[in-house]
């Protein structure tokens, strides 16, 4: 058993050390902290969304800017866009799973917004038609995927396409490029108050 141990915790290291080692990955990652601070500093907002551990993740790093990473700081405007479970079930009863996240943005998205997308295989139908309604309104997208990007690829202006093909090591990945962005967007946000 520690052996096993051992041996998951070496995969998960490998993946974050050919993150590491990406000069593409590590570029795209200050890009989008440099557009999600613009998109914030203009009034607008910073979405998510996601399935599964995917949505858990989304949750999670929306609650990172909203409510605060390091430093205690004005709130910034960031959601998951499944956190609203009524009409996430009203949606997918009414409609079709696949739309619960492209008509919430169709109701909330404004040009200008940011919506991140998370999927481990790049091929969530809900996660692909939100972007696909991101891009028609001007809402600049984020793909977080595995190593293919998926279907994603083509829908995302930055693609964050961790370096494996295996679920736990691609979400521990997403975490981490999350918490970097969290990082980065609240220093950028934040510099003048932190000196």
């Amino acid at each position: 058993m520690s052996q096993k141990i051992k041996d998951i915790i070496a995969a998960s290291i490998a993946v974050k050390q050919e993150f590491l080692n990406n000069e593409r990955l590590v570029s795209e990652l200050t890009k989008i902290a440099e557009s999600m601070v613009a998109c914030l500093r203009a009034g607008n907002k910073v979405l998510w969304c996601g399935n599964g551990g995917s949505a858990a993740d989304a949750q999670h790093l929306a609650a990172e800017l909203s409510g605060r990473f390091y430093t205690d700081r004005a709130p910034l405007y960031s959601e998951a866009l499944h956190v609203n479970s009524s009409f996430v079930t009203a949606v997918a009863n009414d409609y079709s799973y696949d739309v619960i996240y492209s008509r919430m943005l169709q109701g909330c998205g404004r040009k200008g917004d940011i919506i991140v997308g998370i999927s481990t295989s790049g091929n969530s139908k809900n996660v692909m038609n939100a972007l696909e309604v991101a891009r028609e309104k001007g809402i600049t997208t984020v793909g977080f995927t595995g190593s293919t990007g998926g279907k994603m690829k083509d829908l995302c202006d930055f693609l964050i396409n961790v370096p494996s093909n295996d679920t736990p090591r691609i979400q521990e990945s997403h975490i981490l490029a999350g918490h970097i962005i969290c990082q980065l967007v609240e220093e950028l946000m934040f510099a003048s108050e932190n000196i």
